[in-house]
């Protein structure tokens, strides 16, 4: 209802002419005026319309003004209805009491005067109209207020489903900083509940040597209003610390002031261990050039040296004393001139794929370990039914066998049994023609929760020791030859035995066989 429209009033009484000189006199107010000549017919008005006022004679037959006015106040529809009785007798104070008590807001006395009449009643209406106009804004303010709660209601929603569907742990903390709200990957890491975390309870998760500085940076924050930035290591459910790279930032209102802090932190272990292989990768690397280069400078005097020592033990003015010790020598130089062979061809690699002969990769691997071998107390058994000579890069390859057989002598550091066999395998069942090494040992094994990872790259079982990379690199070389790479790892009568296989397809040459056995020391 607006302020132009117009309200209704009621006139109730049982004699006609009242009527119609109510209606002449309330006319010149442009409200809405309805008749009733009856109680009855007053109260079925009631219930189909919305009246303002009732204008009704106190004095008439069935019900009276007084029993009308109970019955309506009784009504939870017209307990502010304003009522006004005309009354043509004289009404004593006991009288008008009783109709206040019923309900009555005013009494007119007959006669009527007329301006009298229609300024009690332009007041009731105005009231109404008012009431009215309150109420339509009451609901409209509800109505508003309600959508708003449903659109903050469903942003929500949709902030805690965005906000556990990004990788992140996410949480909320108010201006002082005390930790309110956390998203579900928060709690899958950290398996802990938002009692347990909420606040600065969040302290006991984070490592011992960094927590201070953690807590010292987020309270500069807080006292500052400028936004936070810290990596340091957080640990989940497992008792495991990961590295986190965290950041907070401050929420404001329309007047500048902080409402809320958000923050996140992103799990960066991968990529910190991905840097650290890549920073050992690059040392090995630099290594390997600086070895290379030595191994270049040295070999090219030392053929000059083996040379000598060739002529000088068979020049005939030695005795054979003197001859034994420079065979003797010359045999040491050999020796050394094989090692700088090695090393320059462990860091120089072919452009392109060339004939490489699988057993003689491994021999030289197996010659690098072999001092790893003898201190470990490790035998050694050699089956070669194949030379395995294939198209490939020798680096890689030995980078594959340097891998297996360095595993197999860790996990035997009290001494065992190595086993390396090279087969060629028939084409058989849709298999291709192909070289099977196998790498063997009765080292500590594998455990079955840990073999299902084993080749994911940072998966270790080394603790500290490993990177977690040489499985899953190898096995990327292994697949470039459009090969494959497995393992069986058993435990029976007390001990374990442990077994790579690498296939190769592609193989270029015949068969032969060696077998040999180097008990280790």
């Amino acid at each position: 209802m607006t302020a132009h429209d117009k309200v209704n009033i009621l006139m109730v009484d049982d004699q006609p002419a009242k009527l119609l000189s109510y209606e002449a006199i309330l006319g010149e107010l442009g409200e809405t005026l309805i008749k009733a000549s009856s109680g009855r017919q007053a109260l079925e008005i009631l219930l189909k319309t919305d009246i303002a006022v009732v204008l009704m004679d106190v004095s008439m037959p069935e019900l009276d003004g007084f029993e009308i006015a109970e019955i309506i106040r009784q009504h939870p529809r017209f307990q502010k209805t304003a009522i006004i009785f005309i009354s043509a007798v004289h009404l004593t104070d006991l009288d008008r009491l009783k109709g206040y008590q019923r309900g009555a807001v005013d009494y007119i006395s007959v006669p009527v005067v007329p301006e009298v009449l229609r300024a009690k009643v332009s007041v009731f209406a105005e009231l109404h109209r008012k009431r009215r106009e309150l109420e339509a804004l009451n609901q409209d303010l509800e109505l508003r207020v309600l959508e708003r709660t449903e659109e903050l209601q469903e942003s929500e929603t949709q902030f805690r489903t965005l906000a556990n569907s990004i990788p992140q742990l996410a949480w909320m903390a108010d201006p002082s900083g005390n930790v309110f709200w956390y998203n579900q990957r928060w709690y899958d890491y950290t398996g802990t509940t938002l009692e347990e975390a909420e606040g600065s309870r969040w302290h006991k998760l984070h490592h011992p040597d960094h927590v201070t500085r953690v807590v010292q940076g987020l309270e500069r924050s807080w006292e500052t209003g400028s936004p936070w930035e810290d990596t340091f290591p957080l640990r989940g459910k497992d008792g495991e610390y990961r590295w986190f790279l965290s950041r907070a930032v401050p929420v404001f209102d329309s007047h500048g002031k902080i409402t809320r802090w958000f923050g996140t932190c992103t799990d960066i272990s991968r990529q910190m261990a991905t840097e650290e292989a890549l920073r050992k990768t690059e040392r090995l690397a630099a290594m390997g050039r600086v070895a290379g280069i030595i191994a270049h400078e040295i070999n090219n005097p030392l053929e000059a040296i083996t040379n000598a020592f060739y002529l000088l033990e068979n020049h005939p003015s030695l005795d054979a004393e003197a001859r034994s010790l420079a065979r003797m020598a010359s045999a040491e130089l050999s020796r050394i001139s094989h090692i700088t062979r090695q090393s320059l061809s462990f860091y120089r690699e072919s452009q392109q794929a060339v004939p490489v002969s699988v057993t003689t990769v491994l021999d030289d691997v197996l010659e690098l370990q072999g001092r790893h071998l003898r201190l470990s107390g490790v035998a050694l058994d050699k089956e070669y039914k194949s030379d395995g000579l294939i198209l490939a890069y020798p680096a890689e390859l030995k980078q594959v066998f340097l891998n297996l057989v360095g595993n197999a002598l860790q996990a035997m550091p009290g001494g065992g049994r190595l086993r390396v066999t090279v087969r060629e395998t028939s084409e058989r069942g849709g298999r291709p023609r192909g070289i099977r090494i196998s790498v063997c040992d009765t080292g500590s094994g594998i455990k079955p929760e840990d073999g299902k990872r084993l080749f994911e790259p940072f998966f270790t079982t080394k603790s500290t020791k490993g990177t977690g990379l040489g499985l899953w690199i190898s096995k990327g070389i292994v697949q470039k030859y459009d090969g494959t790479i497995r393992f069986r790892s058993l435990r029976m009568n007390g001990g374990s035995a442990t077994c790579f296989s690498v296939f190769i397809p592609g193989v270029m040459t015949g068969q032969r066989r060696q077998v040999a056995a180097l008990p280790g020391s």
